[in-house]
């Protein structure tokens, strides 16, 4: 049975699906309305439910903004071909990530969605 977290984190993965775009663990958590955790366990437990119960969901959108810990191949593969390039290691301390504005879904305090960084 999935949680009511991960069916919230679902919809936000099926909003960025539709827009073609990514978020970080922490944007998603927070649009959501939950802390991603230490270390973003707690989006990380949402997206392992997703997969298991929503395999169709492009959960890959979900971007570590932390950069803490080894990304999985099937994302790597799925974000570059967004031109997203995310090497198959990221090491902690390195530098995020950088995501293309257009790239980037950002959720503004009432709840609209706008592309890019503030």
């Amino acid at each position: 049975m999935s949680s009511t977290r991960a069916a919230e984190v679902a919809e936000l993965l099926w909003e960025l699906k539709r827009a073609g775009k990514v978020a970080t663990f922490t944007a998603i958590a927070r649009r959501a309305g939950f802390s991603a955790g230490a270390d973003g366990k707690t989006i990380r437990n949402c997206i392992t439910t997703i997969r298991r119960d929503w395999p169709h969901l492009q959960w890959w959108r979900a971007i570590d903004d932390a950069s803490s810990g080894k990304s999985d191949a099937e994302q790597v593969a799925q974000l570059k071909e967004l031109g997203i390039d995310l090497p198959p290691e990221i090491k902690k301390g390195k530098p995020a990530v950088e995501i293309s504005e257009e790239l980037l879904m950002i959720w503004d305090e009432n709840g609209g969605a706008k592309s890019g960084v503030e």
